[in-house]
């Protein structure tokens, strides 16, 4: 090999280095850009932000820490909670309702309700200063339900016996190798019950009602947004402009403020999705997988009846 062959070689392995170098640089650069952009300010001034809760509803710890970092955010004028949900767990209800009332603590919050805002959907609308419904959005079904199965009848035909050892008479109660036990039943319906006062008190509050009266609406049944209207469950027919109105209008937060959505902080390449992309991602993340295959969880949910 003649020397002019060598150094073309050693030039060209240098010139590979310096590229593969080169890309690593950019490639730092942008994934420290995306790290850094939603923490700092360059997101604009001051603006409404709005939080969009579609689908069910579970915990969300990096939502949540969205939600407190509007809380936090002096450029965040106003919050609109838009939904469009059927509900979710309680638990997961519980927490997003908690969320959002740290914000209305600080500054104004509205709900707007789409076609769907029942159960715990209805719940996280408590802490808005008002709430908004279209004609036919279904919303309240105010109540909770724990859903067990029984396959004991099943695993008896296929000469399948379970034979558990408990610590005590309600530890294996829900379970789904045999039927609940009149004790096993009283205990599940004590714990509905008193996480149905706890949703019934949230409405009281934030609706401004005697528990009693809500009591007397929170049987379960969904109403429609004109219903919902006349039984003091909502403030006002309308969508996202006329809940701009009215913090302009009631709260002086300019009409032309731009919106900002609340997002997660995500990883790099969740943040590398399309916008039109990631939400379909994470909704079959939520649905399919967070949400798993449960026995005995309490959920606060319309549920459609067959009958």
């Amino acid at each position: 090999m003649t020397l002019e062959t060598d150094l073309l070689l050693d030039r060209r392995r240098l010139k590979r280095r310096l590229l593969f170098w080169r890309s690593f640089a950019v490639l730092a650069l942008v994934a420290a850009v995306l790290v850094a952009l939603p923490r700092s300010g360059l997101r604009g001034g001051a603006h409404v932000a709005r939080l969009s809760v579609n689908g069910l509803i579970t915990e969300d710890s990096k939502l949540n820490e969205a939600i407190a970092a509007v809380a936090d955010d002096g450029s965040a004028r106003a919050l609109i909670v838009a939904i469009d949900s059927p509900g979710g767990s309680v638990a997961g209800g519980e927490t997003l309702h908690a969320a959002i009332a740290r914000v209305a603590a600080k500054k104004p919050v509205v709900a707007v309700m789409g076609g769907l805002a029942a159960s715990a959907g209805y719940m996280i609308a408590m802490p808005a200063e008002r709430i908004y419904a279209r004609e036919a959005t279904l919303t309240g079904s105010i109540g909770v339900i724990l859903e067990t199965g029984d396959a004991s009848g099943l695993l008896k035909t296929l000469g399948v016996s379970i034979d558990p050892i408990v610590s005590g008479p309600l530890k294996d109660q829900p379970s789904f190798v045999k039927p609940l036990s009149p004790e096993g039943r009283d205990v599940l319906h004590g714990l509905v019950m008193d996480m149905y006062d706890q949703f019934v008190g949230m409405v009281a509050a934030g609706r401004h009602m005697d528990p009693a009266k809500v009591r007397e609406l929170a049987d379960g049944r969904a109403y429609t947004g004109r219903q919902a209207l006349k039984l003091n469950l909502v403030d006002a027919i309308g969508g996202e402009r006329d809940a701009r109105d009215w913090l302009a209008t009631a709260k002086g937060v300019s009409a032309d403020l731009p919106v900002q959505d609340v997002t997660k902080d995500r990883g790099l390449a969740e943040r590398a999705l399309s916008s039109s992309l990631a939400p379909l991602v994470d909704g079959l993340w939520k649905t399919v997988f967070s949400q798993g295959l449960r026995l005995d969880g309490a959920w606060a949910i319309w549920q459609r009846s067959d009958h």
